[in-house]
């Protein structure tokens, strides 16, 4: 296919050039209406792009197929069977996954280590979890995703299974063993859905991990906006195979999606394509030798070290990384991630990715260059300068892995739609949580709804939060009540 197109980007500029009068919404009408100090903010362009996809983009019938056009020019330069826009991020392509694959009370086989937008999928389809470990690194408080032999334990005693689910990358960049885990899922016929927010940019450069559609998954989620060129909210979901209908996805997205999608968000995934179909190797190219570079210099600064392959893959850990997810263990300062990314973020205005009780990290992408990898060096050398400042941290007691594991004693949507109370977290031990407890990023659960609570975990949680960890869907997001089930089976 002729990837110089870019048609959502070419009705546009149809649209504008034509002249087109809109007496449909939006409102502003092509910025007319917009409040002048809005765009003196956002810009005219904003308001100008911002139109219908269906009597606007294209006539009411869509019968130009702009859309349908630009969804198969990425599944061609991805090598995907089919591809779909959504403009509402891959929280709503993951769970429009999990609804293809399984209904209610209905088992899918589920990575632990899985997105808060994954049990919102649960939730609402009515779908029973049969959880499987991520695999633990003790030494250094960090889990990677599943083993390929955890699914196959896991889908030979729950024979009526499915399909399922595995995160990789995970935010701190670690890669499952993805063929391993389709040949055991296809092996028992059923299809794997790997949760890949976090890597748009895999298929673009043979040096970075292998992605899903390459691996035989047979639906993939990816977030654009991630680790691409995407604006906020921009993903896409790639099928292949037949043991997912392109169709019956395409109603389960239908179903969970706007009916007015952002002609602004459709328009950078299509021009994000064709970037990467004309750049895309160049690009990555100069951005893992832009990390290769940046990686050293940070770890060669005293009291951090950058984690490599040597500490995250191997046997009993990941199978693959990606290195422009730079992961920094700071715990040698004395000092928590927490206290590290505020500091940085308040003397620098640099912002990093995610953190934890002993390390914050970078994410790198194809737009960085050596002005910001400077920039970015020189924060967190100043912030090691800066160290005596950030102690004494307040401690997060972060529980064995087996401590971690809560048991799953009601199905999470009965429980979260259930009748509930609230209780002092000190109370909660032994009760069914009805809600999300999520550290924010990652935003992988610590308790998830049907969950029974633990003191180890409740304490995890309030010492996590008087050291700086977020915790934005509960209800009390102090965490000094929780929501908890009145049922207790």
């Amino acid at each position: 296919m002729d990837h110089s197109q870019a048609p959502v980007l070419e009705a546009l500029a149809a649209y504008h050039r034509q002249g087109q009068t809109p007496f449909t919404p939006p409102g502003h009408k092509q910025g007319r209406g917009a409040d002048p100090r809005v765009r003196e903010v956002l810009g005219d362009a904003v308001f100008r792009c911002d139109l219908l996809a269906t009597s606007g983009l294209d006539d009411r019938k869509s019968s130009a197929g702009v859309l349908a056009r630009a969804q198969e020019l990425i599944a061609d330069a991805v090598g995907a069977t089919h591809t779909f826009f959504s403009t509402c991020g891959s929280s709503l392509s993951v769970k429009a996954a999990m609804l293809s694959v399984a209904g209610p009370y209905e088992k899918l086989i589920v990575g632990r280590d899985a997105h808060k937008s994954v049990v919102s999928g649960l939730v609402l389809a009515g779908i029973v979890p049969v959880w499987v470990d991520p695999q633990w690194d003790p030494e250094r408080h960090l889990a990677h995703p599943p083993s390929a032999e955890a699914f196959r334990a896991a889908l030979a005693e729950h024979l009526d299974a499915r399909g399922a689910l595995v995160t990789a990358p995970t935010p701190y960049g670690t890669c499952s063993d993805l063929s391993g885990i389709v040949q055991v899922c296809h092996e028992h016929g059923v299809p794997l859905i790997v949760d890949e927010a976090w890597g748009a940019h895999l298929p673009f450069h043979p040096d970075l991990p292998t992605w899903a559609m390459d691996a035989g998954a047979d639906v993939c989620v990816t977030s654009v906006h991630k680790m691409g060129s995407g604006l906020e909210q921009g993903s896409v979901f790639h099928l292949q195979g037949d043991l997912v209908q392109p169709e019956v996805l395409k109603q389960r997205e239908d179903l969970l999606g706007t009916t007015s999608p952002n002609v602004l968000i459709y328009a950078a995934l299509d021009g994000w394509r064709r970037q990467m179909a004309e750049h895309g190797r160049q690009l990555f190219d100069d951005a893992l030798a832009l990390a290769r570079d940046t990686r050293a210099r940070i770890d060669a600064v005293d009291g951090l070290r950058v984690h490599g392959r040597e500490d995250f893959c191997g046997p009993g850990r990941a199978a693959d990384m990606d290195p422009l997810q730079v992961i920094v263990d700071i715990s040698a300062l004395g000092t928590t991630g927490y206290a590290v990314a505020d500091w940085i973020r308040e003397h620098h205005q640099v912002n990093l990715h995610l953190s934890d009780h002993r390390r914050s990290s970078a994410q790198l992408t194809h737009a960085d260059d050596q002005e910001t990898a400077d920039t970015l060096v020189a924060a967190v050398t100043d912030a090691v300068r800066h160290a005596d400042s950030l102690r004494p941290a307040r401690p997060v007691e972060v529980p064995d892995p087996g401590a971690l594991r809560l048991e799953q004693a009601m199905l999470p949507r009965d429980a979260f739609f259930g009748r509930v109370e609230q209780v002092p977290w000190e109370k909660a031990a032994g009760r069914i949580t009805a809600e999300m407890l999520t550290p924010y990023p990652p935003g992988i659960p610590a308790a998830l709804p049907g969950e029974r609570l633990t003191d180890d975990v409740l304490r995890y949680l309030r010492t996590g939060v008087e050291a700086g960890m977020v915790v934005p869907d509960a209800a009390d997001t102090d965490v000094t009540t929780i929501r908890v089930s009145t049922e207790n089976p």
